[in-house]
């Protein structure tokens, strides 16, 4: 009889807790400071990028650099000791990180972005988890969702999920899960838990995203309080404890809008990086059988000029959509659900010119780009990877647009 090998387990790196900044520290940061300190870290994250991708997690100093820079408070409130910064300053901090490695850049940004998920969480429980650790650095893994069993005082969870992004360096674990409902559908709750009592598994082989470390997620059994988890369907209309803890605007708008926002950035980050690889290639190139350089060339001029716009194009639009999403929780339904679905589909548009920006500079600039030492190829195979989640899938989110212009209801639950 055959036996089955146990599967192997991530090389985790929880961290100790003895580097978070302080107050002084905290208060001295201001937008400009954050933004000019990730420009400064761009070097280090863009030298580490191929040993990330190597070892399929991001790299420790780079992470260790973040940690220090103050950027992972970005989403904390400020009643909590947080900087509770605007959408802008998030995605100019974030652009960096994304330029020099997309990969880290995805799996920084989104640890910061899920500070917004724990406003989601009652009050006391925001205030015991940012007491302990004054940001938190957690996955937000949904699918496959888990089971949550309703017992005294909590419940119990088990199950294994795909997509652990932030999972590597994490402190702080959340998760989807249903909780069964007799003669009805389940509701669907998040699920907050200490990075000790879950097991990761060494499952992360992809053909680019690598460096993100998105490893499954293993829980068997472990009990959640009744207050380290919050129902999920209040949040997604910006309607949760965040909107009744820290009132309108950031931590009362829509869920879905934010989590497009977030994963657009590293798109928009390989983007303009691809601009300005391409812009600076284009000057040496030189095409077998020609006597000039590409640069001196109409057709890479166009290449780089089409590359150029598809990137600005797309930022203004994930901008735009970001700071629309504050205001969106103040739209009642059936409304509302028609305005984030509406989002959706235009950030997807935008993540898809980010991708014909980065493919139309590799094309521009010859076969060279495909060399491994080249971050050229590194920037198109993790933007194609990003392109496929599933917020970006443009046949889902163009059609749930169309039904809602001809008045037919979703078809989707991921609204």
């Amino acid at each position: 009889m055959e036996m089955m090998m146990p599967e192997r387990l991530a090389d985790r790196r929880i961290p100790a807790g003895d580097d978070f900044l302080s107050r002084d520290e905290i208060d001295a940061i201001t937008p400009e400071r954050l933004i000019a300190r990730m420009q400064a870290l761009k070097p280090l994250v863009a030298e580490r990028a191929a040993a990330a991708e190597k070892e399929r997690r991001p790299d420790d100093d780079v992470w260790a650099a973040l940690r220090k820079s103050g950027y992972f408070y970005l989403y904390v409130p400020r009643r909590f000791g947080g900087l509770e910064y605007d959408p802008d300053t998030y995605i100019s901090a974030t652009l960096p990180i994304a330029e020099a490695c997309p990969s880290t850049g995805w799996t920084a940004c989104f640890a910061a972005e899920h500070n917004w998920l724990i406003a989601q969480m009652p009050e006391a429980t925001q205030a015991e988890v940012w007491g302990r650790t004054p940001y938190v650095v957690a996955p937000s893994a949904a699918s496959p969702p888990g089971i949550a069993t309703p017992v005294d005082g909590g419940f119990r969870l088990s199950g294994r999920w795909k997509w652990g992004t932030v999972v590597m360096h994490a402190d702080w674990i959340m998760l989807n899960a249903l909780e069964p409902v007799e003669g009805g559908p389940p509701v669907v709750r998040m699920m907050l838990l200490r990075a000790e009592e879950v097991t990761v598994l060494d499952t992360w082989r992809m053909a680019g995203m690598a460096a993100t470390g998105s490893n499954d997620i293993l829980v068997e059994d472990v009990f959640i309080p009744e207050a380290y988890q919050f129902a999920v369907q209040p949040v997604r209309s910006g309607r949760g404890n965040g909107r009744a803890v820290h009132g309108p605007g950031l931590y009362g708008s829509p869920m879905l809008p934010n989590l497009c926002v977030t994963a657009a950035i590293p798109a928009l980050g390989a983007a303009r990086q691809a601009v300005q690889l391409c812009r600076e290639r284009l000057g040496q190139h030189v095409k077998l059988g020609s006597m000039s350089t590409s640069v001196e060339k109409p057709a890479g001029q166009m290449r780089l000029a089409r590359a150029d716009l598809l990137a600005r194009s797309a930022e203004r639009t994930i901008r735009a959509a970001a700071r629309e999403n504050l205001l969106l929780g103040e739209i009642d339904e059936p409304e509302q659900t028609t305005e984030r679905i509406r989002l959706r589909a235009e950030i997807a548009i935008a993540v898809q010119q980010c991708v014909e920006a980065v493919r139309t500079c590799c094309e521009a600039v010859g076969s060279s780009v495909h060399a491994l030492d080249n971050p050229m190829q590194r920037l198109l195979r993790d933007v194609q990877v990003m392109q496929s989640h599933i917020v970006y899938d443009l046949d889902v989110a163009t059609e749930l647009h169309g039904r809602a212009l001809v008045g037919l209801p979703p078809n989707s639950l991921l609204l």
